[in-house]
């Protein structure tokens, strides 16, 4: 597929066919939909939480609280947690912050469950977010500091972080959470609940006793497991291809994410700080396969073969090791969620597929609801005088979180469809029909769609990523002014032009294999107004600029000239002999008029001559030069 147009999660604005790489957003009110946490950071990188020594608890033994800062006091009830994933731990904040007595038993820490490397960054949006500074104000700041914002340029919604290392933020809530509460190498592999305590087992036969179990131990959960019996997961019909690069491209400063669509595979990329980028690649396949050993760049390459620049650079910029490979699965979340003194949080009763990057976010906003029922039980007991109701507990968790986790649940699973069916023109997909593409008619798909998106994303957004703030006890609702996006956001939004001149990178023209097998050597673009570019078959000395030589017969002697004005490039043909042509991103070819500045892009290809010495434009990143090695960085193509 030549073209590869992309689309934000969650995006109001779906992509419209110009020649641009960069969004092209119907919705005029989304950027009002957000919330105000705007730094730019870069993502630190995670130091790997080290084993710790098992100091085993007796079941009736009060743990210490630590005498963490804001945590309430001490209250005789033990919550057991197995998972120490991004749900089980913040749980665990939520309840010792609460003043409850916490135990999170983790398989292995240092790999949360492979989430760190097979997962890549996670997002973190406001109402995740918000649920968070209910939590642990300074918790949430930390977490604010160690991410990388892209919520103040175009992702298709003004929002969140994205590109916060999971490693690293792991690191910080088991920090805050405290070594005397996690407990590593515990693989809880069962439990017995005898009406008045739960016990859990491990893997290596130990068994600790509390009063609340809560399974927040991922999809393949062996706690929901023993609980409801197995139930098989859903498969997506999509692998996914994920990979990290030393990447910048030139519109980082603008562009902080985008998905790029075709028919059956679609392609994401992220910033996520410190001068890399984290890509997913998705591909309609049967689950299970395997690559060849050191075959799976050779395969993405192939799978997206004629896709823009920006998904092939990225994907020729990364490392075959860093490139890993795993089924998209989720659940199709249960009316009950728990039984007795047992109840399940996150993934382990909701997992959801990705494309919402509400995940993650729905297993905190988990975490919190069931800290603050857990703590409403405690009050009534108190009052009452009676033990603490943990079933009345776990059954006002579950009312409070069930529908809003079932629609979100939804709403992923139809981005999933609605990105992996995408059909820009009639005839994709059809087979014997195929050749009505070439006509480019619109696909009904396409247009329907953009007219609900256009009316309903917004009103959808503005429910997800703030629906659940009513539920937020002691944190006031506000907004910094320093936090705002860039004060030019809401134009990128709507004028795709100006979002591409804002691009912050060097112009080239790179050569492609020619037809005459003449070697020629990359073509630097000036941004000075006043030294236009001049192409011909002999140097010109007289002429203010830069003259480009190419010795070939089918290249007259003052072929063509490329000028700049306002930020974008334009190419005259100086009424050559053998003609200029100009081919798009969409595969369309047309011959460029004499005496008549006709404007390129990037990705764009230009053929001089009908022997096709040809050019691909492309805008690259230039590191600036270290001036202690006195050497300049590789370029970094966009």
């Amino acid at each position: 597929m030549a073209l590869a147009p992309f689309y934000t999660h969650l995006n109001p604005s779906t992509p419209l066919f110009s020649r641009t790489h960069v969004p092209a957003p119907i919705s005029k009110d989304f950027s009002d939909v957000h919330n105000c946490w705007f730094r730019r950071k870069k993502c630190v990188g995670a130091a790997v939480v080290g084993d710790r020594a098992d100091r085993e608890v007796c079941s009736a033994t009060q743990s210490d609280s630590g005498g963490y800062k804001g945590e309430g006091k001490s209250k005789n009830l033990r919550v057991l947690i197995a998972g120490g994933g991004i749900g089980g731990l913040v749980l665990a904040l939520a309840a010792k912050r609460k003043g409850f007595d916490v135990l999170v038993f983790e398989r292995d820490v240092s790999a949360i469950r492979g989430e760190g490397q097979y997962r890549g960054p996670i997002q973190i949006q406001s109402n995740a977010l918000a649920a968070l500074e209910a939590i642990d104000m300074e918790v949430a700041e930390e977490i604010m500091n160690a991410g990388c914002i892209t919520g103040d340029r175009i992702n298709g919604l003004v929002d969140g972080i994205s590109g916060s290392c999971r490693m690293t933020l792991q690191q910080i809530l088991a920090r805050a959470v405290g070594d005397d509460v996690i407990r590593n190498d515990s693989n809880v592999v069962d439990f017995e609940d005898n009406g008045n305590k739960v016990t859990v087992i491990l893997e290596n036969g130990k068994r600790y006793e509390g009063d609340l179990l809560v399974g927040a131990d991922g999809i393949w959960s062996k706690v929901r497991k023993n609980l409801f019996g197995h139930q098989d997961a859903s498969y997506s019909g999509y692998t996914c291809y994920t990979g990290i690069a030393d990447f910048v491209p030139p519109d980082i400063e603008t562009v902080g994410y985008r998905v790029f669509l075709g028919h059956k595979q679609y392609f994401v990329s992220s910033d996520v700080g410190g001068g890399k980028m984290q890509w997913y690649g998705f591909h309609n396949e049967p689950p299970g396969g395997v690559d060849v050993p050191n075959g799976r760049k050779e395969r993405l390459l192939k799978i997206f073969e004629g896709w823009c620049d920006n998904v092939i650079d990225l994907i020729q910029s990364t490392d075959e090791e860093e490139i890993l490979r795993r089924d998209i699965y989720d659940r199709i979340p249960i009316f009950t969620w728990g039984k007795g003194r047992v109840t399940l949080l996150g993934d382990s009763v909701h997992a959801m597929q990705p494309n919402l990057g509400q995940g993650g976010c729905m297993a905190i906003e988990d975490a919190y609801q069931l800290a603050l029922e857990l703590d409403k039980a405690w009050s009534q007991g108190v009052q009452s005088g009676k033990p603490v109701d943990i079933t009345s507990c776990i059954q006002s968790y579950e009312e409070e979180r069930r529908l809003r986790v079932a629609i979100i649940h939804g709403m992923a699973k139809m981005a999933a469809i609605m990105a992996s069916t995408y059909k820009p023109y009639l005839g994709v997909g059809l087979g014997p029909l195929s050749f009505l593409t070439k006509f480019r008619i619109p696909h009904p798909g396409r247009v329907g769609g953009r007219f609900f998106i256009d009316i309903a994303m917004p009103i959808m957004l503005s429910w997800v990523l703030g629906g659940n703030s009513s539920k937020l006890e002691g944190r006031p609702l506000s907004c910094r002014l320093s936090d705002k996006a860039n004060d030019q956001l809401r134009r990128w939004f709507e004028d795709d032009d100006a979002l591409e001149r804002a691009i912050n990178g060097e112009w080239f023209l790179f050569p492609l294999k020619n037809e005459d097998g003449s070697s020629l050597e990359p073509i630097h673009l000036s941004r000075d107004a006043s030294k236009p570019c001049l192409i011909g078959s002999i140097f010109h000395a007289d002429i203010p600029g830069i003259s480009i030589t190419i010795p070939s017969h089918q290249i007259s002697q003052m072929h063509a000239r490329i000028d700049y004005k306002d930020g974008a490039y334009y190419l005259t043909d100086l009424q050559s002999e053998h003609g200029t042509w100009i081919t798009d991103i969409e595969g369309r070819r047309y011959r460029v008029p004499p005496n008549f500045p006709t404007r390129f892009r990037p990705s764009d290809i230009i053929e001089l001559g009908s022997s096709k010495v040809a050019f691909r434009v492309k805008v690259l990143h230039l590191p600036k030069i270290d001036e202690k090695k006195g050497e300049e960085a590789v370029l970094q193509a966009a």
